[in-house]
């Protein structure tokens, strides 16, 4: 890494500035900053999780955002799902789910409620080790699980509590629409997630580490989920679980 690179990440780290969304989503105003992106230096805001709620968020949706990071789904999941939805935040990193709060008090009434919880999701009830990555904050990572190669090593260790979906889902009611992105813990969220699975049966987008894929995928196909390939234009559906895996219920395809 460049050391230019270095002190621009450096110096981004306490750094927020007022984005907006597009029209799709009200244009509805979100804090973020560089320091859990780069690309948040930019004026123009893109990620494909914003075509994730266009597609799959309708109004009265309950979306759950699992490793929410400054809540790019969680800020156009709520436009989306409006009044009679709901939205439930997931975010470890206790900066970042402050950085949240800030902006969820920025939303109209048009917007579904969000509520955040700074947790860490995994598959059992708890204390565990978070480790706040060196370069970019969307690398944080328990602990237990592997993590990125885009840490930069470790800032900072702190104490989380961990909290299971199934016991979400007791507490909060069932999900529609569920991303997971745990960076490598992915395997152990989805262990505590049976109860979601088989009950709730939301649709889920889940980023997938290499080494967690063949349960991904296992546990999946066991609940009867199709899997796809979110990163192929047009979807294609696949036998194992990538990177970027669209999980469909097999009562959703047409």
């Amino acid at each position: 890494m460049s050391l230019p690179r270095r002190l621009l990440e450096r110096i981004s780290r306490r750094i927020t500035l007022k984005r907006r969304l597009g029209p799709e989503f009200g244009r509805a105003p979100l804090l973020v900053s560089p320091g859990a992106s780069l690309s948040f230096w930019w004026p123009h805001l893109a990620s494909d999780l914003f075509a994730f709620a266009a597609e799959y968020v309708s109004p009265g949706s309950v979306v759950w955002d699992i490793g929410a990071n400054v809540g790019l789904l969680s800020i156009a999941a709520a436009q989306r799902a409006g009044p009679s939805g709901q939205v439930i935040t997931v975010e470890a990193d206790l900066w970042l789910a402050a950085l949240l709060q800030r902006s969820v008090a920025m939303q109209g009434p048009q917007a579904a409620p969000v509520r955040v919880i700074t947790a860490a999701m995994y598959r059992e009830l708890g204390l565990a080790q978070f480790h706040i990555a060196q370069r970019s904050r969307a690398t944080n990572h328990l602990a237990l699980a592997t993590g990125g190669t885009q840490t930069g090593g470790v800032r900072q260790t702190v104490d989380v509590v961990t909290l299971t979906l199934d016991w979400l889902l007791d507490q909060c009611g069932p999900p529609q629409v569920l991303k997971i992105d745990v960076e490598g813990a992915e395997a152990d969220v989805l262990r505590g997630a049976q109860r979601v699975l088989s009950e709730a049966r939301p649709v889920l987008l889940c980023e997938v580490y290499e080494a967690n894929a063949a349960y991904v995928t296992e546990t999946l196909h066991a609940h009867n989920y199709r899997l796809f390939d979110w990163d192929t234009h047009p979807r294609v559906s696949v036998a194992t679980a990538c990177y970027n895996t669209l999980a469909l219920p097999v009562e959703r395809l047409s």
